[in-house]
């Protein structure tokens, strides 16, 4: 049997390894999961769903601290952030149980034509069908938890492949469930190789495919789908900030800090464009190069650490290659530009790169912050708009007529204001545009999407 060998990013020390499911075993659980699905009789029931949702929130806080461990070990996230990313992943687990008060039919009205007299309609929700889900590295407990723990919530069996870089999350993620009561029949831990992975998400007896990734990837597999099957896909963006004049810099840089340096920069909706009116666009990129060059670079199991490693030497790279095209073509360095060893980046912030260069017009997945001049607020919306890429955004201004005229020209599922690009809560409504997406993500949305109605319509006897 192969097995993947999973390493900390940082160091690139073995930290553990994983065994690779082969397509016969992938096969045999496709099957016990359609045959869950088909036979009504072995559903679990909601009340039994919930209290092993319940013990596995319990299991996860009494193991918080070698979660968070876990996470920045394999996935090179800061204990820091890693800790909030456990916080959060125990709060979807309790949403999931939250939802399912909300997970409801409605009544049908009947009655408004001669041919509809004399009925009743109502519809109710029942689980979709079987699960397959596809996660990816950058938060390997929290994006598990986004598409397994709505699946059980809904009565769906669910077969999930993590990330290669982060498999260890998912893995401990799926055994709290079992040892909260789940049947190991209900979800499965599925590592393996690409072939397997394209053939499992492709089976006809999947009902529903959840997938978190790059979009070259995303849209192929969607491509490739069986007839039937449903989907949603989250992938990446590019996300644009467009500043007013007149916005207090001490309130302002810090969220740019935080938004774009987070995990490196390693987040879909991480800062990546900033747009600043052209007299105040060279101080604005300066406070922000200011305080980025002082976030401490390294190991994300230390405690001191504020950006770790990116998620592989290669990435690394990569984003110095597109910095060095940036800067050759005319973006001024503000600061970083730099590896700082085989698997870290120096926090960069580069201002008036021109819009050709990568840096501009494509996602960065790095710790690279770009700061843009303009004349003209519509302008900036235009350049904000101009990508094939669109997800969530934010506005920085006192004037709530300028925010209102951002919120409207933006081409964004998600407008902040006065806050950073990757704000989010876990109920809200999360959803790329265009290339960046398909279908509505947060788990009460999940959950949604992972049931289908059912109507039923009677008979209304007349009263004697």
């Amino acid at each position: 049997m192969s097995t993947l060998e999973v390493v900390n990013p940082f160091d690139q020390k073995a930290i553990g390894t994983v065994d690779l499911v082969p397509w016969t075993s992938i096969d045999g659980w496709l099957e016990d999961a359609h045959r869950l699905t088909r036979d009504r009789s072995q559903w679990l029931p909601t009340h039994q769903r919930i209290a092993i949702l319940k013990t596995c929130a319990k299991l996860m806080s009494e193991r918080a601290a070698e979660l968070a461990h876990q996470i920045a070990d394999e996935g090179g996230k800061p204990l820091i952030d890693a800790r909030v990313e456990v916080a959060r992943a125990i709060d979807g687990v309790e949403l999931c149980i939250k939802e399912l008060g909300h997970l409801v039919g409605n009544e049908v009205p009947m009655g408004l034509t001669p041919a509809a007299a004399g009925r009743l309609a109502f519809t109710t929700r029942e689980p979709i069908g079987v699960v397959v889900a596809v996660s990816a590295f950058n938060h390997p407990l929290n994006l598990i938890v986004h598409q397994v723990a709505p699946a059980i919530a809904v009565g769906c069996p669910v077969l999930v492949k993590p990330a290669d870089d982060t498999p260890l999350s998912c893995k401990t993620f799926v055994d709290l469930l079992i040892q909260s009561g789940l049947p190991p029949s209900w979800c499965r831990f599925v590592p393996c190789d690409l072939a397997s992975a394209e053939r499992m998400v492709t089976d006809p007896r999947v009902a529903f495919f959840s997938f978190i990734g790059s979009a070259k990837v995303g849209w192929m597999l969607r491509a490739k789908l069986a007839p039937g099957t449903r989907c949603a896909l989250e992938h990446g963006g590019a996300a644009p900030v467009i500043v007013d004049s007149g916005v207090d810099s001490a309130m302002m840089i810090p969220k740019l800090v935080k938004g774009g340096f987070y995990h490196s920069g390693q987040v879909c909706v991480s800062v990546q464009r900033v747009f600043a009116p052209r007299a105040q666009a060279a101080a604005l990129a300066e406070g922000i190069a200011a305080h980025a060059s002082r976030l401490v670079v390294g190991n994300a199991i230390e405690e001191t650490t504020e950006c770790g490693p990116l998620i592989r030497p290669r990435e690394v790279t990569r984003v110095a290659e597109w910095v060095d095209e940036a800067v050759a073509m005319g973006a001024h360095k503000l600061c970083g530009g730099q590896a700082l060893g085989p698997t870290t980046y120096a926090p960069t912030v580069l201002l008036d790169p021109p819009q050709s260069a990568r840096v501009s017009n494509s996602e960065i997945f790095g710790p690279v912050v770009c700061v843009y001049s303009y004349d003209d607020p519509a302008q900036a919306i235009e350049l904000a708009n101009s990508l094939p890429y669109a997800f969530q955004a934010s506005v920085f201004s006192n004037r709530l007529d300028f925010a209102m005229q951002a919120f409207r020209g933006l081409d964004a599922s998600a407008v902040m204001m006065n806050d950073h690009t990757a704000f989010r809560v876990d109920w809200m409504p999360f959803a790329g545009r265009r290339q960046s997406g398909y279908g509505i993500g947060g788990i009460g949305h999940t959950m949604q999407d992972m049931t289908q109605e059912k109507m039923m319509v009677l008979p209304i006897m007349a009263a004697p």
